[in-house]
């Protein structure tokens, strides 16, 4: 091996977990710190945990209401220009209808 390209190995490098789970393994720093170890790992303990450091699922609860909200709008307007063309079919008759009342005169 060539000297001096090789980083400090610490044989006894402390692992700090955000539950408060410590443990010693072998790294090229002495302190690592990490969200989630095998104490709170819901692969390991069986139970759903939600880690959210930078606020993700909120974020995305925020959206889903948004969107919920959006939604009700859009069908709101929906429905009121449904509504709208609903009207103008009954207040005037179309051209249509009023070739077919004109044949029907013509043919009395």
């Amino acid at each position: 091996m060539k000297p001096n390209i090789h980083p400090t190995w610490f044989d006894s490098a402390k692992v700090v977990c955000g539950c408060g789970a410590t443990f010693v393994t072998g790294s090229t720093t002495e302190l690592i710190k990490v969200d989630i170890c095998s104490k709170c790992h819901p692969f390991f303990t069986g139970q759903q945990k939600f880690i959210d450091t930078l606020g993700q699922v909120d974020r995305f609860q925020r959206k889903q209401e948004v969107a919920k909200v959006k939604q009700a709008d859009i069908q709101k307007v929906e429905a009121y220009r449904a509504q709208k063309v609903q009207d103008k079919k009954t207040e005037k008759p179309s051209l249509r209808d009023l070739l077919l009342q004109a044949r029907k005169q013509s043919a009395n």
